[in-house]
């Protein structure tokens, strides 16, 4: 089973700030993968440097949601204000994703989202009705989906870690753990 997040629309001239805190927050909260449709190195040489420093996984790709979609085979959500509560399928999706060891896209949109998106994904579900920013609604759905266990996940391979403090900062630097 992987989780992958799919940025449709992603524009490098204007969005590259947005698409990759994207890819952080899918990094941070429990996927393993981020496609974006438009070619941006930039954002793959960050979170490269991240997950270099900080640890983890996590892979960069870039091909169009067309390519994405053809190739991916198991369940895809799509987070838009338009669909379905996500908190009234939660449970199905954990039930495909965690027990039947299904693969799990989640889409998120920057742009318009091209209307075939409605039709290709498995769910269209809303985190809220209202206009809100897909980097939420994507942190929500992930946090839902993991039960809050991904906050305190452990990164192999990391050079750097915090040390949770009440005041001021605290990071140790180490060895990776192999």
């Amino acid at each position: 089973m992987s989780i992958t997040v799919l940025r449709i629309g992603h524009r490098p001239e204007r969005d590259h700030r947005i698409t990759t805190h994207a890819a952080l927050v899918s990094r941070a909260f429990g996927a393993d993968s981020i496609s974006i449709w438009e070619k941006d190195e930039k954002i793959k040489k960050s979170i490269d440097s991240v997950c270099k420093r900080w640890g983890g996984n996590f892979s960069v790709y870039f091909e169009t949601y067309k390519q994405t979609f053809k190739k991916f085979e198991g369940v895809s959500v799509h987070l838009t204000m338009y669909g379905t509560p996500f908190e009234d399928k939660i449970e199905e999706i954990k039930d495909l994703v965690f027990k039947q060891n299904k693969n799990l896209m989640v889409v998120i949109g920057a742009e318009k989202v091209p209307k075939d998106i409605y039709e290709l994904s498995s769910y269209n579900l809303s985190v809220t009705n209202q206009p809100h920013s897909e980097i939420s609604a994507l942190a929500l759905f992930l946090d839902r989906l993991f039960e809050g266990k991904e906050i305190k996940k452990e990164f192999k391979n990391a050079k750097l870690k915090i040390v949770p403090c009440e005041k001021g900062k605290n990071i140790i630097t180490e060895e990776p753990v192999k």
